[in-house]
């Protein structure tokens, strides 16, 4: 029987799928760490409180990058190319999703506009993320090579994802209400069709790699065609829903390290 943790566990027992599972996660959390840590820098003067958050944002994905990163190394694996159609992050970026690279680039201070939708994007793309952290967590979390790495991503994307609730929630207080549902309704639509085409493109090469029947992989990419569907259908609509999280200032201290030896 397929299920969610048959699949990854066949990923994980096998060092190429494993290698590129590795890669693609880490080289997102990359660019995510180096996005935010832009962002913290360009922060408009009314919005300055919340640098040091943005800035702990993008610690943690650069941790998480590393994570990912000591965890190849464990095994005596490098780090793999990132197949074009796997690039959840600029794949979003190309369908004006968030901050664009271009502009980050550029040293020119952000507006409070630019933060709304710096938020909004975070708290779509940090709802996948602690999903599937979630799910990673009830069936490997105890996993002797990769369970510690796991409970520690995963409780870093729930601190994220209560940070974006919080902000949001401040912003809207704020007279900004109208431009965040807007933004994040928008970013929910694009996400749910970008995070099922990147889905097909990993599922397709994790199929060359571990040579799955054909049978199979039309089993997989229907599964995830109709959790498409049903996505579109309205169940995107948990990533636009905003509540005040019960952990307050979520993002209000440093990164915790993730030491070298664990991993």
């Amino acid at each position: 029987m397929l299920s969610a943790r048959s699949l990854f566990q066949e990923i994980l027992d096998h060092d190429e799928s494993y290698r590129l599972f590795c890669s693609i996660a880490a080289s997102g959390e990359a660019q995510g760490g180096w996005e935010n840590g832009r962002i913290a820098a360009l922060v408009p003067d009314g919005l300055r409180d919340l640098a040091p958050k943005i800035a702990r944002h993008g610690a943690d994905e650069d941790k998480h990058g590393r994570i990912f990163h000591g965890l190849l190394k464990k095994r005596g694996l490098k780090p793999g190319p990132v197949p074009a159609a796997a690039d959840y992050t600029m794949l979003l970026e190309r369908r004006g999703i968030g901050l664009t690279h271009a502009k980050l680039r550029r040293d020119q201070t952000l507006t409070e506009r630019d933060i709304v939708v710096y938020l909004c994007h975070s708290r779509v793309t940090e709802q996948r993320a602690a999903d599937q952290m979630d799910m990673l967590v009830r069936h490997f979390g105890d996993h002797p090579e990769v369970g510690k790495a796991i409970r520690m991503i995963g409780a870093d994307e729930d601190n994220h994802l209560a940070y974006c609730h919080e902000e949001l929630l401040r912003l809207a207080r704020a007279g900004h209400g109208r431009l965040i549902q807007r933004v994040l309704r928008e970013s929910a639509v694009a996400e749910t069709a970008v995070y099922r085409d990147v889905s097909l493109a990993v599922m397709a090469h994790m199929g060359r790699i571990l040579r799955w029947p054909k049978a199979k992989s039309a089993v997989l990419a229907a599964g995830i065609r109709a959790m498409y569907a049903y996505e579109r259908a309205g169940g995107w609509r948990r990533m636009v829903q905003l509540r005040m999280p019960e952990r307050l200032d979520a993002l209000g201290g440093p990164a915790e390290p993730a030491p070298a030896p664990a991993y």
